[in-house]
């Protein structure tokens, strides 16, 4: 989709549908009062009739528009008159763009932006209604032989005031490079594990570092894992046919000796839980297993696009999970690149065993922060729902910096303890740590395991588990956390 910011007058533009706000009450936003006076009263009498009351995400489309060069016009509740939450901003721009996707619109002009919004200006508000419309707008077609979506949704301008154009244009550059990195997240989590496979995820690692100048890629094969001793990391793709691929991009857009930021997301493209196989209802979404991957990724495309004046490493462990007569056996105990040794009591909790390695491996580049983002833990789910990811890590200052980016981001985290009293779960008989620490504090045992082996840096993990994609009827990945890590880069760049 096109995006485009929009000063000229109301009366003067041209498009499929206009898109204004109605407060309860019968009362008009601006561009409403606006729009409502060059059609003689149009707005007024669809909302005295009764068929607005206001409400938040509410709409009515009118679909003629007498004499006028705007074809339609969408009226999108806005509840109360007074400034609107940031969730109820984003409820009423999702409402209209939902509003707009069964009918023959391809030019839409939003007026939503003037809306107040608690703690918002016009770079906030812009960004947020090119996310939104980006969205909503994303299908997976790719592998249908009927490639029509539906919506036609082509061009989105967003009005905005001269006095506030600078502000406007910033937001629209921020919303416009966070879009395409959540859209190529989503299309890689949508992707079959068939086609999306480690080495296929590498290829879009090269694909992506030849569009920008800054970013380099390199990709570590089995044989060079095996020299570095990752027993961890190589002993979860010994049941797969598909070779283990670590993936490190990196983007070299501060100062040339500057300390990075490490972004390590899980990569597992399919996940059958090894020989403690998962059961069957709900597999298919273990295609899922690689969102953290898909997210550095996206990530680092937002960043490179957005030209960030940021050190940014991205390191994406890669592999399948499969039964095999070679795979991983409960009671196995592998030896990791850090030396330390671990009893593998569930096969299933392979993605630990990723990402243990990794974490000793981004030792080397020095780094400011490592944070790891992973759909790690079902327990995750039980615990927060599909709401907020979350959040543990050894470092406060990290922490509360995710924490305050997630709410500027509106991508919800929470962060959980990771209390001396849970690594008690972690002891084993026969290794220096067992892989699973029980049934209780799933999520916290399993940032305990890796809190091990980030202990000579400020770290963070992130657990997408509950957030990384929906399921049921709209059954699709989200592209989170990617607005939340794109923000936490933005803080820092302009800190």
């Amino acid at each position: 989709m096109d995006y485009a910011i929009e000063t000229a007058p109301l009366e003067k533009l041209q498009c499929d549908c206009l898109i204004v706000g109605v407060y309860q009450d019968r009362k008009l936003s601006e561009s409403a009062k606006a729009i409502n006076n060059s059609t003689q009263g149009l707005v007024d009498k669809i909302v005295n009739r009764g068929d607005l009351s206001g409400k938040i995400g509410e709409t009515v489309l009118i679909n003629a528009i007498p004499d006028s060069p705007v074809e339609r016009i969408l009226l999108v509740g806005l509840g109360e008159n007074k400034p609107l939450s940031s969730k109820n901003f984003r409820k009423a721009l999702l409402a209209a763009v939902n509003s707009l996707k069964k009918p023959q619109i391809k030019s839409t002009v939003c007026c939503l932006g003037e809306c107040d919004v608690i703690a918002a200006d016009w770079q906030w508000k812009t960004r947020q209604i090119i996310e939104v419309f980006n969205d909503a707008a994303y299908q997976f077609i790719q592998l249908k032989s009927n490639k029509e979506t539906e919506s036609r949704l082509e061009k989105l301008s967003i009005i905005a005031p001269e006095a506030e154009l600078g502000l406007a244009q910033t937001g629209l550059e921020q919303g416009k490079a966070i879009a395409e990195g959540i859209n190529l997240t989503k299309l890689l989590a949508d992707l079959p594990g068939n086609i999306c496979t480690p080495t296929y995820l590498a290829e879009q690692a090269f694909e992506l570092s030849k569009k920008y100048d800054k970013l380099g890629v390199t990709v570590l094969e089995e044989s060079d894992m095996e020299k570095l001793g990752m027993g961890a990391f190589l002993s979860v793709s010994r049941g797969s046919r598909q070779p283990a691929k670590l993936i490190t991009l990196d983007y070299q857009g501060g100062e040339k000796n500057g300390r990075p930021i490490v972004l390590i997301g899980k990569g597992l493209t399919f996940d059958a839980g090894g020989i403690s196989l998962k059961q069957a209802p709900g597999m298919d979404e273990m295609k899922y297993d690689m969102c953290g991957g898909a997210t550095v990724l996206g990530t680092l495309l937002a960043a490179a696009q957005m030209q960030l004046p940021l050190n940014i490493i991205g390191l994406i462990p890669s592999s399948e999970n499969m039964p095999d007569g070679d795979a991983n056996k409960p009671g196995d105990i592998l030896t990791s690149m850090s030396g330390k040794t671990i009893e593998v009591l569930n096969t299933d909790a392979e993605g630990r065993l990723l990402l243990c390695d990794t974490l000793t491996y981004a030792e080397r580049y020095n780094p400011d922060v490592v944070i790891d983002m992973a759909t790690l833990t079902g327990a995750c789910l039980v615990a927060l729902g599909r709401v907020p990811s979350g959040l543990l890590g050894n470092d406060d200052a990290l922490c509360n910096a995710l924490l305050a980016a997630s709410e500027t981001a509106n991508d919800s985290l929470w962060r959980l303890p990771l209390w001396e009293e849970y690594q008690e779960q972690l002891k084993s008989n026969f290794a220096d740590l067992a892989n699973v620490g029980g049934k209780d504090a799933g999520t916290i045992t399993a940032a305990c395991f890796l809190s091990q082996f980030a202990e000579n840096y400020h770290w963070a993990h992130l657990d997408i588990a509950g957030t990384a994609w929906r399921t049921g009827q709209t059954k699709g990945a989200t592209g989170r956390p990617v607005p939340l890590l794109t923000q936490y880069l933005i803080n820092r760049a302009h800190g």
